[in-house]
């Protein structure tokens, strides 16, 4: 009797490559939506620190009777388009994704010096969780 060797099976077998596939498919219906979610959680984020840099500025010229409105003008940032009164400063979304399209974050100094901030303009449901937890959505 013959002793015939086999071959040693090398490489991955079409099944076996088609598992890993399905497994990668998976992973990027569930990691996409998330990272979709993401860039928008932190362009409504950047609007916030862009408008709320501006506070200060704000501030200062209220209570050097100096109008707000006219002399507190920033360049528009790749964020935000500015819209700034006499007692609010507010930044609309610029090129935002899709949950939080047309989202606007102001914030608003009450006579009394204090100020609140809101998120509004959101329509969709999930794109209102995305909204700063210092500036809920209203």
């Amino acid at each position: 009797m013959k002793n015939i060797k086999q071959k040693a099976q090398k490489g991955f077998t079409l099944i076996e490559l088609m598992i890993v596939v399905a497994i990668i498919g998976i992973l990027a219906a569930v990691a996409l939506p998330a990272y979709s979610n993401y860039q928008a959680q932190s362009k409504l984020t950047a609007g916030l620190a862009e408008i709320s840099a501006l506070k200060t500025e704000f501030e200062v010229l209220k209570n050097n009777g100096d109008t707000p409105a006219t002399a507190l003008a920033p360049a528009d940032s790749g964020n935000c388009d500015f819209t700034i009164t006499n007692t609010t400063i507010a930044c609309a979304a610029q090129s935002a994704p899709t949950q939080i399209a047309g989202a606007v974050l102001t914030w608003t100094r009450a006579p009394d010096g204090a100020w609140s901030c809101k998120t509004t303009a959101i329509t969709t449901s999930d794109g209102q969780a995305l909204a700063p937890k210092s500036c809920p959505h209203s």
